[in-house]
């Protein structure tokens, strides 16, 4: 294209030096009498130069062009090579902590073995604890420490497909810092200047760091194992409880991964408790998934724990679901002691085959508001029924959907205590139909709500486990506050779902509500007889 632009021009030079260059055209014989006496005329001088001034102009125009065009074509294969790259805005670098941040807090364990000794057995096999026998012919199973997860997520994290050595490529930090374990170690028996200790530390070490100072440490997310709770001292019921990690001004800049959220900060995010269950392949989870659908369900409702008579009146709701599950003989009851070294409670095998059985679970809260008794339970494709909208409700909300009552039934913990609801009746009344429809929906949540083997060897390829889940989350809530959002980790405790009681009633309780009246009005009978 540029030759012939070029030839162009040459032969517009040429007929110019043609016209103008002081020779005269030979006239041809007897004279031409149509033709213009005025293009025989040699061009002047100002004419000519024109005629360079626009030729210099096009040549400038098209060589202008030429460079954009090109510059246009960088930048459409650059494009296309970052929408090649599967990396793209996920890339995550992990700090590089000295070892008293995490390893050398677990490989003392045993220096505090009489605080947290089940711990420290747990903490074989990348923290999944010690293999147990498969379960109906699935394996994975392991008797996993409820409060293992600052392990099992710092080594799935180690096989994150997109790990960066570039931090200023990251679109998030993670911090492998062992807050749960650093709880654990220090929580009886210390002053809170020792508890606070590792925390204080730690802050100092981060803020100290390039990474830190690019977003004053927003861009930075860690997992805490335990509830919420143990990290916020300072709000918290007793002046002697847990650290205040949370309340720390590093604290509340990062995003904290924690079992429960407080609702006191929008920066701790609530994820699922570790269950037994860790699979190592796609495989693992559908096989699974397919034995918990084809199970015959023998118990109506079935309940695992120990009684709680001395938690906040609020959620004080579990002895009044036990006593309930005592009277039932439709109800499956697996009770625990609460005396210190009690395994009643702690079998796996026990646990899992008793869910496996019913087709509902009842999860009362218990210290807290949340359970891990809860993801066991949906796990073996038992459809949980919350007292309380904190259990799951309003907390979770990466990892359950919104729809509530399309996996779970909810009684509120009120008219339980105050005897109004009988629980079975409330769940004899939802048809056949509609447990199906509820169970499945269950079955679907599995894999979000369980964490696959962090080792090497293993990872899911098509399927999202709860880690997936929630870096998804996290990489999202990075991103929304570069873009200048407020992002907030979850509702208000006080607030509940909008007439969640009331649709429930509507679905399920029209006969219960008629027998409640029926039998109300017996007792006022026979009180003025």
């Amino acid at each position: 294209m540029q030759r012939s632009v070029a030839n162009s021009i040459i032969k517009l030079l040429s007929k110019s030096a043609a016209k103008g260059g002081g020779v005269r055209p030979h006239r041809g014989v007897g004279g031409a009498k149509g033709v213009d006496k005025s293009a025989a005329r040699p061009l002047s001088a100002l004419q000519l130069l024109a005629i360079l001034a626009v030729i210099a102009w096009t040549l400038f125009l098209y060589m202008q062009f030429s460079v954009l065009s090109a510059a246009v074509e960088v930048v459409e294969v650059s494009r296309e090579a970052d929408s090649a790259d599967p990396c793209r805005g996920r890339y995550i670098y992990v700090h590089d902590l000295p070892p008293r941040f995490n390893a050398d807090i677990i490989r003392g364990c045993r220096k505090s073995e009489g605080h947290w000794g089940d711990i420290c057995a747990s903490l074989i096999n990348a923290g999944l604890g010690r293999p147990l026998a498969e379960a109906d012919g699935a394996a994975g199973w392991y008797g996993t420490h409820q409060f293992s997860l600052d392990l099992i997520f710092h080594n799935r994290m180690k096989q994150y497909a997109c790990l960066t050595n570039d931090s200023a490529a990251a679109a998030a930090v993670f911090v492998p810092f062992y807050a749960g374990f650093d709880f654990a170690r220090y929580h009886w028996g210390y002053d809170n200047a020792t508890r606070d200790a590792a925390s204080v530390d730690l802050a100092e070490w981060l803020m100290a760091r390039p990474e830190w100072r690019r977003m004053s440490g927003r861009d930075h997310f860690l997992v805490a194992g335990r509830t919420g709770w143990d990290f916020r001292r300072s709000v918290n019921y007793g002046a002697d409880w847990g650290n205040d990690l949370l309340a720390m001004p590093a604290g509340r800049n990062m995003s904290v991964l924690v079992l429960e959220s407080t609702f006191r900060h929008s920066t701790d995010y609530p994820v699922p408790y570790p269950t037994y269950f860790h699979p190592r392949s796609d495989a693992d989870v559908l096989r699974w998934q397919d034995t918990v659908r084809s199970r015959n369900r023998t118990w109506l409702m079935a309940f695992v724990g120990a009684p709680r008579p001395d938690v906040r009146m609020d959620i004080r709701v579990r002895d009044h679901v036990i006593a309930q599950c005592k009277a039932a003989i439709s109800c499956g009851l697996l009770a625990c002691a609460r005396s210190p070294g009690s395994l009643q409670c702690h079998a796996p095998g026990d646990i899992m085959r008793l869910f496996r059985k019913a087709s509902f679970c009842l999860q009362p809260p218990g210290d807290s508001y949340t359970r891990r008794s809860a993801f066991d339970s949906m796990l073996a494709g038992c459809i949980p029924v919350f007292f309380h909208g904190a259990t799951a409700y309003k907390q979770y909300r990466w990892h359950l959907p919104e729809d509530h009552l399309g996996y779970s039934v909810y009684i509120p913990g009120d008219d339980v205590r105050r005897r109004n609801v009988s629980v079975e009746a409330v769940l004899r009344a939802i048809p056949p139909d509609t447990v199906e429809r509820m169970r499945e929906e269950v079955i679907k949540l599995i894999p979000r709500v369980l964490y696959a083997d962090p080792r090497s060897s293993s990872r899911l390829e098509t399927i999202k486990d709860a880690v997936d889940v929630a870096v998804e989350k996290v990489l999202d809530t990075v991103a929304r506050i570069k873009n200048g959002e407020h992002v907030d980790s979850g509702r208000p405790i006080t607030e509940d779902p909008p007439n969640m009681y009331v649709t429930t009633e509507s679905r399920f309780l029209t006969k219960s509500a008629v027998s409640r009246i029926v039998m109300r009005l017996k007792q006022w009978i026979l009180g003025h007889c």
